[in-house]
Formats: C-alpha cells, sequence, structure tokens
C-alpha cells in the first residue's frame, strides 16, 4: 500500500471536499449523445481481490476510482495473475420502459467479464475504451446483480502510457480496474447508436446510426431556434452566420435530434484546423488563418484519483488555470480521458494535442537515452502482431471517440519512439481515417517523412530548430524545469526534473528566460507550436506549473500571461492570424 511508505506524502486535491463518496461523477457522462434516461452505477460495490485460492481483499471499493488510488478506499497494489471481482445490486427505474437496457462500462484496465444476475452479459479487453451491452434478456424484477472481474496483468501488448509495476522518474503508479463510470439507459426498439457531426466554417454534416427513418433537428442559434426535418441517416445543412469556434470564442450550437420515440441531445461547433503557407513558411491554421499553439503537456494524473480526479471540477480546474495564464492547447499525453474533459475543453475554448497511447516493450537507451545525446535516426523498433493489432483497435477507437470534438485538432501517433512501428504505414493508416486534423508520426525524434509537422523536443540543449520545407515547426516538448514545494511533494526523498530552481522565484524567473531567450525568437521565425513541460507535478516530477494535488501555481498568471502575450505578438507579427 503506497500511503505506508515513509517516503511517499498523502496529497489532498481541493475537490475532495465536494467528493461525493457514494455518488462520485453522477452526472451524464456522455455530453455528445444525452438521453433522459439514466441511472449511474458509481459508488460503492463489493470488491474481491483472488490469487489462485487466496482472498487477498475483500471489502468495499468506490467507482470508478482504480484500486491503487486514495479515492477507491482500497489503496492497494493490484499484481498479475490477480483477479478484481467487483459486484453490486441495482434495480430498474420505473421510467426505464422503452424497450431495451443499455449498461455502458467506460473505461476498464485490462481484460473483463461482466455478468448480469449470473449470466454472461459480454467481455471485454480494450483498455482506454468503453464497451456497450445490450442487457434487456437478463433483467428480472426488482434487484439484479451486476458483476464485474477483472485481469490486468500489465500486458505491455495492451496500450499502457505511463503507468508502470515499478513507479518511479518519469513512469508513475499503475491502476487496474473499472477507472470511468458504469451506467444504465434505457432506449426504444429502435435507437440512436452513434452520432457523427462534421463541420466546417460554412456547413455542417450530420450522420446518423440506428433509429427511425424520419428524423427532426432543433438546432439553437443566436437568431433561435432552426428546425430540419429530413429521412435516413445522413443531412447538411449550413446555420445562418455561422460563429466560429476558437479558443477566444469558443461558440457551441446545441441541438436536439428526434427519431421516432428516440431523442438526445449534442453539440457542434464550426471550425477548421490544418496547415497554411504565409511569408515562405507552413504553418499551422486555425479557421484557414496562422495560428500559434501556446501550450502545455498535460499528462492528467492526479494525486487522489490517481487515473482521475475526485470530481470533474479538478478537469476544468486545470483547464481553466492554464486558460488564466494565457495557454491556449493542452497536449494530452499518451492518456485519454472520460468525455467530460473533451466537453469542457470545447466549451471553455482549449484546443487538444491528443497523444495516441503507446504499448509494447520501452528501452531507456534507444527511446530516451541515445536521441536525447545525439542519435534520432536509424534506430528501429520490433513490435509483435499482437501489439500492432491491438495499437490499431485501441487508436481507431479514439479517433472515432474524439472525431466530434471540435477542441481537438491534432494527433501524435508515437512519442519518442516508444512502441514505434512503420511509422509512414501508420500515418497513411490514420490520415485515411480523419484528415481533418493534423497529424504528428514522431513526436520528438525517430523521424519519417510521413508526418503533416516537424515535431522536436530539446531538453538540456538551447533551441535551435530548422525550417523544413513543407511541414509546420512544432516543439511539443520543452523546458521540463523542477521546483520542489514544501508539503505538496509526493516524494519526499527523490525528485525527478531537468533543471532544478529551489525556489518558485527562481523557477519563475527562469522559466521568463526560456521563454523570452529561445520560445520568442522562434515564434518570429516560424515556430507554431510549443509544449512546455508541463501543467503539474507527477509523482516524483516536480516540474509542472501546479503541485500534484493543485494546490498551488508556482508561477503568478499575471507573469505567465505577459509571457503569453508575448509569444503571441512575436508570431502574429510575422505572419498575422489570429491571437
Amino acid at each position: 500500500m503506497r500511503s505506508n511508505k515513509l517516503d511517499f506524502a498523502t496529497l489532498t486535491t481541493p475537490f475532495e471536499k465536494d467528493h461525493a463518496p457514494y455518488a462520485p461523477y453522477s452526472m451524464y457522462p456522455r455530453p455528445l449523445m444525452v438521453r433522459e434516461s439514466y441511472l449511474s452505477l458509481n459508488g460503492s460495490w463489493d470488491f474481491t481481490v483472488i490469487n489462485g485460492s487466496a482472498h487477498k481483499f475483500e471489502g468495499k471499493i468506490t467507482v470508478p476510482f482504480p484500486p491503487e488510488s486514495k479515492l477507491s478506499g482500497v489503496l492497494r497494489s493490484i499484481q498479475r495473475n490477480d483477479v478484481m471481482v467487483y459486484s453490486r445490486s441495482f434495480t430498474i427505474p420505473d421510467n426505464f420502459n422503452k424497450g431495451s437496457i443499455l449498461l455502458h462500462l467506460d473505461a476498464v484496465d485490462q481484460t473483463f467479464v461482466l455478468k448480469i444476475n449470473g449470466n454472461t452479459a459480454g467481455t471485454g479487453a480494450l483498455p482506454y475504451l468503453p464497451h456497450t451491452f445490450d442487457i434487456t434478456a437478463l433483467i428480472r424484477d426488482g434487484d439484479n446483480e451486476i458483476t464485474v472481474s477483472v485481469i490486468d496483468n500489465m500486458d505491455t501488448d495492451y496500450p499502457y502510457g505511463k503507468q508502470t509495476a515499478k513507479r518511479g522518474g518519469m513512469w508513475y503508479t499503475k491502476i487496474s480496474g473499472i477507472w470511468q463510470s458504469v451506467w444504465l439507459e434505457s432506449v426504444p426498439e429502435k435507437y440512436i447508436e452513434k452520432l457523427l457531426i462534421s463541420a466546417d466554417t460554412e456547413k455542417v454534416k450530420l450522420s446518423v446510426v440506428g433509429g427511425e427513418e424520419a428524423k427532426t433537428l432543433s438546432v439553437a442559434t443566436p437568431y433561435g431556434v432552426e428546425e430540419y426535418s429530413f429521412l435516413g441517416d445522413g443531412f447538411e445543412f449550413s446555420p445562418k452566420n455561422p460563429r466560429l469556434w476558437s479558443p477566444e470564442d469558443p461558440n457551441l450550437y446545441y441541438f436536439t435530434l428526434k427519431c421516432g420515440e428516440d431523442e438526445v441531445k449534442s453539440y457542434f461547433a464550426m471550425r477548421t484546423c490544418g496547415i497554411t503557407e504565409k511569408n515562405g513558411m507552413s504553418l499551422l491554421a486555425l479557421n484557414g488563418k496562422p495560428y500559434y499553439l501556446h501550450g502545455v503537456l498535460d499528462q492528467g494524473y492526479f494525486s487522489d484519483g490517481i487515473f482521475l480526479p475526485a470530481t470533474p471540477e479538478g478537469f476544468l480546474n486545470d483547464i481553466l488555470k492554464m486558460k488564466a495564464c494565457g495557454f491556449n492547447m493542452l497536449r494530452k499525453h499518451i492518456k485519454l480521458e472520460p468525455q467530460l474533459f473533451y466537453y469542457y475543453c470545447d466549451k471553455h475554448g482549449m484546443i487538444v494535442c491528443q497523444d495516441l497511447i503507446n504499448s509494447g516493450k520501452y528501452s531507456f537507451l534507444i527511446d530516451t537515452a541515445l536521441p536525447t545525446v545525439g542519435p534520432r535516426h536509424g534506430i528501429s523498433h520490433r513490435a509483435s502482431e499482437k501489439s500492432r493489432k491491438l495499437f490499431f483497435e485501441v487508436s481507431d477507437g479514439i479517433v472515432e471517440r474524439l472525431r466530434c470534438h471540435p477542441s481537438v485538432c491534432y494527433y501524435t501517433v508515437f512519442n519518442e519512439g516508444w512502441g514505434q512501428f512503420d511509422a509512414g504505414g501508420c500515418y497513411k493508416h490514420f490520415k485515411a481515417l480523419d484528415s481533418t486534423r493534423v497529424w504528428d508520426t514522431t513526436s520528438g525524434w525517430f523521424k519519417t517523412k510521413h508526418t503533416d509537422v516537424e515535431s522536436d523536443h530539446v531538453y538540456f540543449k538551447k533551441i535551435k530548430l530548422k525550417n523544413v520545407k513543407g511541414r509546420p515547426m512544432v516543439l511539443s516538448e520543452f523546458g521540463g524545469y523542477s521546483c520542489r514545494i514544501d508539503g505538496h511533494t509526493f516524494n519526499l526523498t527523490k525528485n525527478y526534473g531537468y533543471r532544478i530552481c529551489k525556489t518558485a522565484h527562481d523557477f519563475e524567473r527562469d522559466l521568463t528566460a526560456l521563454y523570452e531567450n529561445e520560445i520568442i525568437p522562434h515564434a518570429k521565425e516560424g515556430l507554431c507550436c510549443s509544449v512546455l513541460t508541463q501543467l503539474s507535478d507527477v509523482e516524483d516530477e516536480t516540474n509542472g506549473l501546479l503541485t500534484y494535488d493543485r494546490q498551488v501555481l508556482k508561477i503568478s498568471p499575471k507573469r505567465m500571461r505577459k509571457i503569453s502575450d508575448e509569444v503571441f505578438s512575436a508570431f502574429c507579427g510575422s505572419f498575422g492570424g489570429d491571437k
């Protein structure tokens, strides 16, 4: 148990006071397709950990927090061959009378078997992605029993991100089991199974899977409700005087879609992201104009829930504090979040550069040490057929899940070579899957010509970037300056960072100098994206703008906002476009 070790501190975030232990994350978890019928199964479950004939743990767990976290109430590391058995009872609400009952498991790590009233309802083996099961035939009157049996053997053929069984340095505590919402909804016999909304600066295309033939669409606009009726599974329309989405004006159009007995609420935004040419440079563009992505690396780890904050306010706090510092982008680093996170980014105007999630063996020598000091080309990786297959399955699911979020403008396929294979083939696959976003095939090193951008990581050295014709210049990681704040540090004896700042004053001074001396001059010359490491401290790492418990911001927001304005002014002074 992590908290019993003397060299680790138990850190409390500001959101724990609002955490309702028996009903966490009780809001509707799918903001892009909301129904009236909804029952959250989050909260207290019976929880047993079995290894062979041995019962290693019997007690309660608070879902959806992983058992390794403080908020779960378990705070226990799950070992290979452990079987986690979750169970609880539930009663179907009276308003669940439309036809079918769907059960959603939004994320389980790694493999699971679902049973309802002792009968197998389904299985799952894609961590990070949601699973939906029709359990209508298994439901009975009165109390029903749900059981989810999970195994997490940390099989590295599965995408796993920054989690590891032996945490330390830039590797973090692994999580296991259920780590996103479990919930039920009632749907009619013919129901809307999926919505796909794509939009540019002029028109919107709506694609519908499932439901009755006749549909009615009601869109709320500044000029009143625009209503459309159509038949079939596709419809295009153009709102009057479209108001485009951007971080400066994150306008969302909310709508209702009625389809026979089914009705869902959703939203869309009008915007484009891509690449443009200006003054002989290839630049990132938003809505057709040069645009500077000024961002921070966002690992998505929290001191209390590890993969989740105590409440969704934790996500919102990160987004709004970075906005207050002048940032307009988060690079979501090798992790997929619940949809609520992306909705908050859509709503509040924070661009997301989304990483796909690496799998396969990691080599410190090949993936980090050698490329940091010199060789960044010609090193090949071998990925098993199983890891390749799982990488595509999970990655395709991520792209599908995020396709309708306007905040998601940019994807990274491979980060610093972890699990990298057939980079050119992967670029072609994903670009064909979603051509409306920018694709960074190899962030950092081990580069390929099959990519939309020239993407570099620079630590320990002075930043010197080269312009490559046809590719926007992206600094996808830099900084990593470490500053420990007493009373807000997870590891009391060890520290990890790329430059030590003894005080917050030193941290602000050195960070200011880094931007003024190295980022701003490059912005004048065509650098159009920079990603500071990082948003928050994570375990041993103390290189965040925020402490791991989100209690302390190490730099004055006013000072950081001034730096941000100088970055935007340098870029716009050379290339125009919007801030």
